[in-house]
């Protein structure tokens, strides 16, 4: 990676990283922010995507090879703020075999017998892997807490449910992703922040145009009367939760071109972080290698 791109991936990431979530305010955080970038730039932030896909295209070989890490990279959104998209386009380069996406939608009845972490469990990636949560684990801060009912659905014993239970799963999920990082997992947490404005533009396009109607869902607009409720438990959970070892990137979603650039370099800057490379061969293994050069030169 050349000087001048690892300088302003570092820029770029930092505006939007959150480690320390004590003084953390999303409304300081400008959905339609572009860093200074225009239109005009657009291009540019293109080939700046393109040149992250590409790159960590080789690093996935490298994490597969060593075998020592796993990627877990967490996606949270209000509808429409584009994280199907920016998986998409971010991850475009990898190779399907070392890289799992999990949607998770409304819990099972065997997932409601479990621990609400079980589900989310089983799908952390293994090492050498990438994994792609697309909604996860902090959904039991946010829809759990603005849904009374989804809580009553748990099974929890009464005496478990109590004014502190919020602040025990902020906990719990702080250290889950503290075991997990201690446990060659890097986590990180997306959250993709987009005005009720854009949404309700995304909305409208979606009822005006037939192809893109099968994205619509009337539970869209239901949830959208929680606007204000959904903004302030995602507030609480990036606050309560941000860390060195498992930061939250809150990243303005208004502009996709540019969500998707700002999102492609947290995840480059990262995994430059674990100095990836091919493993070194061993002497007898060079020796294996010379002596299947030699049987097969002799055919």
């Amino acid at each position: 990676m050349k000087k001048n791109q690892r300088q302003f991936i570092e820029k770029l990431t930092e505006r939007y990283r959150v480690t320390r979530g004590k003084d953390f305010k999303l409304k300081n955080i400008d959905p339609g922010d572009t860093a200074h970038l225009d239109s005009e730039d657009k291009g540019e932030a293109k080939e700046g995507l393109a040149r992250g896909v590409e790159w960590l295209a080789e690093q996935q070989d490298m994490l597969y090879a060593q075998d020592h890490w796993a990627v877990l990279l967490v996606f949270q959104a209000m509808d429409a703020a584009g994280k199907d998209g920016t998986i998409k386009h971010v991850t475009s380069g990898i190779n399907p075999q070392g890289c799992q996406v999990t949607s998770y939608k409304q819990p099972s009845s065997e997932e409601l017998d479990h621990d609400f972490l079980w589900r989310y469990m089983r799908n952390v990636p293994a090492r050498g892997q990438i994994g792609i949560f697309n909604r996860s684990y902090y959904e039991e801060l946010l829809v759990v807490k603005v849904h009374e009912e989804a809580l009553a659905r748990q099974k929890l014993h009464p005496s478990l449910v109590t004014k502190k239970i919020w602040d025990q799963r902020y906990e719990d999920i702080s250290n889950y992703e503290r075991y997990l990082d201690r446990n060659g997992v890097l986590v990180l947490k997306f959250f993709l922040h987009v005005s009720k404005a854009e949404q309700k533009r995304r909305f409208m396009e979606r009822l005006d145009q037939p192809e893109k109607n099968w994205k619509f869902s009337a539970s869209d607009v239901a949830e959208r009367g929680h606007w204000s409720d959904y903004q302030d438990a995602y507030e609480e959970a990036i606050k309560n939760t941000a860390s060195k070892h498992a930061p939250w990137y809150v990243v303005p979603a208004d502009n996709k071109w540019f969500t998707r650039l700002v999102v492609a370099a947290a995840i480059v800057e990262a995994i430059a972080g674990l100095k990836l490379h091919y493993p070194v061969i061993s002497a007898e293994k060079r020796k294996a290698l010379a002596e299947a050069r030699r049987v097969l030169d002799a055919e």
